[in-house]
């Protein structure tokens, strides 16, 4: 299962010996955390002009070959943001912005931050009623779109006939499309404005909403989390400053969607603390990634864990380590491929993190201990959880909850200060169900992350799985995150995604896995199962496997399970073939509606 370890102060010693070099980045990120307030005049805007006035001519912003000083970037958005002033949008309204990756979309977006408004990056993989509904949550007075998300919209049946009372923005893309009846072209009206500093960036304040960031919607519908300026800043001075500690000559390539924490937050942030260089791409590609890293002469990257066991898929290459990346950041690197992606194509430094949209708490691999999602100074414990109940275990008179040992899973809270608050979601329904109280004491507030966490120990932990994939079978709690980590790294296995199943007559879930073989690999049903037996305890091996040519995902490569867990294993209705494990030696054989209906009935035990 997940490799376990335990973060020791050799660990932390040897990583702060490592960060003597960069000592004056971490004071200035350490003084970033402790002094901006949640009520003080920060703002992203304003740290885009800080760059703007103190390094011009300085590349802020690289795209397919073409770069934006900060002076041309700063001058650009205040022209976009007059643009919109002029047509009345005003501090505390909200700005849709639907785009795929292009520097327009962030343009458009500082643009909105300068005004005091509220960026809400819509998710261009949607459509209908769940465009719609994301579209709804944040009930936007303006929305920007790009001619290449035009059928997106289209399908959400939304546009200038149908809501008089949002403005609606054309940004041509590629062709530069001319704007259908009823938009604005935004580039149009932006050419006739001042490129000076708007005066409303000074009125801005930390605590203000800066971004509506949408949860993946694995789980249903999404929903429209609040970041503020306050986190992005924290981010900058935690994350950029004092962590990943970026020089202004690094360029850090980006093409995670900008819709996503990780692009928008994590790597602007970082990119904005050093005064370095954003090189946006459109979107990742396993075959092309590293050719488009020379090309952009890139120096770091953001991950999310997914995109790294692509990488390891493709077959290697002579030019595995030719590239300048010293450093990569980003979450969900399982603990199993860290040191074959580390070795592979030789990655220095990596900085895996915690957090989401949503959280009021973060962890980051600041010593760079392997395997860890890192480190954190703020309030937060790991308490016991019922896997089965899907609820944290409450005990006593008093109902309290317990905290774990070192080594030690169970689900991760934080608690809930003026200094961290809880911006959580637009709905204050969903809000309130994130919260958990009178938790160690009568009145005290937590956040309820979701999440299933290992203490390592020196305040570290490691990310195990969300609550909701982990399952109970014969009487043993199964993380699918662990046995997913396993199908990574077995032959011929491209994807592997583990859920758990209802079978009639047994407590529990039965283990279930879709996969999807590499190309021309036959599927050996004995020699699978044996693998897995030797590396999963015999209740985490997955009852039933189901082969599909292909896997759903999100737009950030989480995969959609919801489907896969209500379609169960029923051959019958099926359009995968089925296997099912009743007998070690015999291995994974085809799942019949005969065999099924055994097992169903209790005839045939699993």
């Amino acid at each position: 299962m997940t490799e376990q370890k335990r973060v020791g102060l050799g660990d932390i010693a040897r990583g702060m010996v490592r960060c003597v070099p960069d000592t004056p980045s971490i004071a200035r990120g350490l003084y970033q955390l402790v002094t901006i307030r949640p009520g003080s005049q920060h703002s992203i805007g304003r740290v885009i002009e800080h760059w703007a006035n103190k390094t011009p001519n300085a590349p802020a912003l690289r795209f397919e070959g073409r770069t934006w000083s900060y002076g041309e970037f700063n001058a650009w958005v205040n022209r976009i943001a007059a643009a919109l002033a002029a047509d009345g949008v005003t501090a505390g309204q909200t700005v849709a912005v639907l785009m795929e990756n292009r520097p327009e979309a962030l343009a458009c977006v500082a643009a909105a931050l300068k005004l005091g408004a509220v960026a809400g990056l819509l998710n261009h993989n949607q459509r209908g009623e769940v465009l719609r509904h994301s579209i709804d949550l944040i009930t936007p007075s303006a929305i920007i779109i790009s001619a290449e998300c035009a059928e997106t919209m289209a399908s959400a049946e939304l546009g200038p006939d149908s809501a008089s009372d949002c403005r609606w923005y054309w940004h041509g893309g590629d062709d530069a499309q001319p704007a259908p009846d009823g938009w604005q072209d935004i580039d149009r009206l932006a050419g006739r404005q001042t490129s000076r500093n708007p005066a409303s960036t000074g009125a801005v304040q930390a605590d203000q909403p800066c971004f509506y960031i949408f949860t993946s919607g694995t789980t249903g519908l999404p929903k429209a989390s609040v970041m503020t300026h306050y986190r992005w800043l924290s981010a900058m001075g935690g994350v950029g400053n004092a962590t990943l500690r970026l020089h202004r000559d690094d360029v850090f390539y980006v093409c995670l969607p900008l819709y996503h924490n990780n692009a928008l937050t994590v790597s602007w942030s970082s990119v904005l603390a050093a005064g370095a260089c954003l090189a946006l791409d459109r979107k990742f590609s396993a075959s092309r990634f590293w050719d488009r890293i020379r090309d952009n002469g890139a120096t770091a990257f953001c991950y999310i864990g997914e995109l790294l066991r692509y990488l390891l898929n493709q077959p290697p290459s002579a030019r595995d380590r030719d590239h300048a990346v010293r450093l990569i950041t980003g979450n969900g690197l399982r603990p199993e491929i860290w040191a074959d992606f580390e070795q592979r194509f030789g990655i220095e430094r990596i900085y895996e993190f915690y957090g989401a949209s949503e959280s009021n708490i973060a962890f980051i691999n600041a010593f760079g201990v392997d395997r860890t999602a890192g480190f954190t100074p703020m309030a937060f414990a790991v308490v016991a959880y019922d896997t089965e109940a899907d609820a944290p275990i409450r005990q006593g008179k008093r109902q309290r909850m317990q905290r774990v040992g070192t080594g030690e899973v169970g689900l991760l809270i934080s608690k809930i200060t003026k200094r961290r608050p809880f911006d959580g979601y637009t709905d204050p329904k969903a809000s309130e169900r994130k919260l958990l109280r009178d938790v160690f004491r009568k009145g005290d507030c937590w956040l309820n992350t979701g999440d299933l966490v290992r203490r390592q120990g020196l305040r570290h932990i490691q990310f195990v799985d969300r609550t909701g994939d982990t399952f109970r079978w014969k009487g043993e709690n199964v993380a699918t995150g662990e046995v997913e980590g396993v199908l990574a790294k077995t032959p011929g296995v491209e994807h592997g995604v583990v859920y758990g199943v209802q079978v009639a007559g047994h407590d529990g879930r039965a283990g279930m896995a879709a996969l999807t073989l590499t190309p021309d690999t036959p599927f050996d049903g004995q020699a699978l199962a044996r693998h897995l037996l030797q590396a999963l305890p015999a209740y985490a091996v997955p009852v039933f496997i189901r082969l599909r040519d292909e896997q759903d995902t999100t737009g950030t490569f989480k995969y959609r399970k919801v489907d896969l867990k209500a379609q169960g294993f029923d051959p019958t209705t099926l359009p995968d073939p089925v296997y099912v494990l009743l007998d070690a030696d015999s291995g994974y054989q085809r799942l019949t509606e005969q065999l099924a209906q055994a097992i169903v009935s209790g005839e045939q035990r699993l």
